[in-house]
């Protein structure tokens, strides 16, 4: 299950692009509560706090208690905006929940037993995965954290779809109408007569660029000793 994590806010009364840069400039950051049938709230939070939760890797998918002006409030994050040139986040979206209420999530998958997998150990295949996450419904109160899928005993071909995938008591898939693909284990790549020549080809191109470099660089030198 997710860790609960928690964060620090102030209530803003002043909205709108003029404030939100005041913010910034300030280390704070814009963020709105909303949902639960009660009124938007809009608040602020320190930016380093923030990053700190960022950083722990599973902020999207875990319940953040925001203290705003000591006021509790149960959240799950929904969306960050993040600076384009600097990748400094810019805004935040939390939905506002009960203890336990139903939520849908992003939950990251992590592979396991590569080893234990005749397809990769043996045979060279290579895993195609087509999904990194699952969108799962559950209790905010369990939400995981990850859901681990082992590769042990698959070779060659196989195929891992949602049905194969044991998930946490009373957690279900978002997508319930089909049972879709997680990954399938892919035969190597082996190279061709076409991919190999082109590879002499560049390393051909390569080598006489960084001899003409090499040669003009040599006949500059030469050019400095004469004056």
């Amino acid at each position: 299950m997710s860790d609960q994590l928690e964060l620090a806010a102030e209530t803003r009364e002043q909205v709108g692009k003029g404030a939100s840069r005041l913010l910034r400039r300030e280390g704070r950051v814009p963020a709105v509560i909303y949902g639960n049938k009660q009124e938007p709230l809009s608040i602020h939070v320190e930016e380093k706090a923030l990053m700190r939760l960022l950083m722990t890797g599973h902020f999207m998918n875990s319940v953040v208690m925001v203290d705003a002006g000591g006021q509790q409030i149960r959240t799950l994050p929904k969306d960050v905006s993040f600076d384009a040139v600097t990748d400094r986040p810019t805004h935040v979206d939390f939905l506002r929940i009960g203890a336990h209420t139903t939520v849908h999530v992003q939950v990251p998958i992590v592979f396991a037993d590569e080893d234990d997998a005749p397809g990769i150990a043996k045979a060279g295949g290579v895993l195609n995965i087509t999904r990194h996450e699952l969108e799962l419904v559950c209790d905010a109160a369990d939400i995981p954290t990850e859901i681990t899928i082992s590769l042990a005993g698959l070779d060659v071909g196989a195929s891992i779809h949602i049905s194969d995938v044991k998930l946490p008591k009373g957690v279900t898939p978002a997508i319930a109408d089909r049972d879709f693909a997680i990954a399938t284990i892919v035969p190597p790549t082996v190279p061709t007569v076409e991919d190999e020549e082109l590879e002499a080809a560049v390393a051909e191109a390569q080598s006489a660029e960084a001899e003409a470099e090499a040669a003009e660089a040599e006949a500059e030198a030469e050019g400095d000793k004469a004056e």
